[in-house]
């Protein structure tokens, strides 16, 4: 289905010099969908394919209502302490658009919407935010790693990955999702510097939220853009407005075709924004004014698509709300679910951790088999 488009530049600020590799060593933002729904003419072909766009839209409203569901349920002691995806759902969703099938995610702990999109159930993300570790083993795609929460740890693993795709010769790669704060890591820079030095068929994408906790990013880095730290480690870069879901979708797609032919890895730096807390565990009211919060608020990633197929005629305000209703029930049927599903003893927090466990975990199984032992039979979830 072609689309129309307006005739602006893809690239704000000017076309960005590029290197002998074909790739950009000064960084100019790309984006395709303004925040007021308009396109720019240099789009690429994810833009003129409707029914692709409207299930973008799809995939970034069902992982809202997760959201605000997730959230509910820790409020009312249901849920474990949980991480939002408020206002980054383009990010996540846009890269899950691009991988294939046999491709594998190595997610940081706000990657709900690639999960979802990939295959991994709501009631399987619910466990696992409440701390069952059946959460982690979804039924597919099996190959996908459980999400990161220690930051930046994931970087080298997926280097590893890309490794092995290369050793084999599979027409595979990874995609490493981190924030900004996890680029201060040397996690990161190892992680970058193996992949660069062995050209390893790997992406990195910095969802640059600009908080790093309540670390602002411009305290965490003199560097003008998070991009540029590619050039260190000789790999292809480039920063996006990653509140534009195309512009998300094709740089994923770009940065693994180059994977795949052999040319070795990108990163790209996602520049988008949190407008939630931290966590749920967070207020970041002490942190940042609520002015500078709803500022992002315009810049947000549906409605900009929204208003777009509106324009078009691809979306209606019935569609709207069928797409709101359905999303809300498979979201509110998933929750009823995880809530009626028994806990797993304690002792199932030391079933993955090795084939067979050493003396001093196995001793601390017994320990925690004994203490439950003496809790009460009807503890479950909605004791909190």
């Amino acid at each position: 289905m072609a689309l129309g488009a307006k005739n602006e530049a893809g690239l704000r600020g000017g076309v960005a010099p590029f290197g002998p590799a074909g790739w950009a060593i000064s960084f100019q933002q790309r984006r395709y969908l303004a925040p007021d729904g308009t396109m720019t003419a240099a789009a690429p072909a994810v833009a003129r394919d409707g029914e692709r766009l409207i299930a973008l839209y799809r995939a970034m409203t069902l992982t809202r209502c997760f959201d605000t569901k997730a959230i509910a349920l820790q409020r009312t002691g249901r849920l474990g302490t949980y991480a939002s995806s408020l206002g980054q759902e383009a990010v996540s969703v846009g890269i899950a658009s691009a991988m294939r099938p046999e491709d594998v995610l190595l997610p940081s702990f706000r990657e709900h919407g690639a999960q979802l999109w990939r295959g991994v159930t709501s009631y399987e993300l619910f466990l696992y935010w409440g701390g069952d570790e059946r959460g982690s083993d979804f039924a597919g795609p099996r190959q996908d790693f459980p999400v990161s929460i220690p930051v930046a740890s994931h970087a080298p693993h997926s280097a590893g990955v890309a490794l092995a795709f290369k050793l084999r010769g599979e027409k595979r790669a990874a995609v490493c999702i981190l924030g900004d704060g996890a680029t201060s890591k040397g996690d990161f820079y190892e992680a970058i510097n193996f992949a660069g030095v062995w050209r390893l068929p790997v992406l990195y994408v910095i969802a640059n939220n600009q908080w790093a906790i309540s670390v602002p990013r411009a305290a965490q880095t003199a560097a003008q853009t998070l991009a540029q730290k590619a050039v260190a480690a000789g790999i292809a870069g480039e920063q996006i407005d990653g509140n534009d879901v195309v512009a998300v979708a094709d740089a994923t797609e770009r940065a693994l075709a180059r994977a795949r032919a052999g040319e070795g890895p990108s990163l790209v730096e996602a520049v988008t924004y949190r407008l939630g807390d931290h966590t749920t565990a967070d207020d970041a009211s002490r942190y940042r004014e609520d002015a500078e919060v709803s500022r992002h608020w315009a810049e947000e990633p549906l409605s900009r698509l929204r208003q777009y197929l509106a324009v078009q005629g691809l979306w209606s305000s019935h569609q709207e709300e069928t797409l709101l209703a359905q999303c809300t029930a498979e979201i509110a049927a998933a929750a009823e679910r995880y809530l009626a599903t028994p806990p797993e003893p304690p002792e199932a927090m030391f079933d993955h951790l090795h084939a067979v466990l050493p003396p001093s975990l196995a001793a601390q199984r017994d320990a925690a088999m004994a203490e439950a032992g003496s809790l009460p039979e009807s503890l479950g979830r909605a004791d909190g």
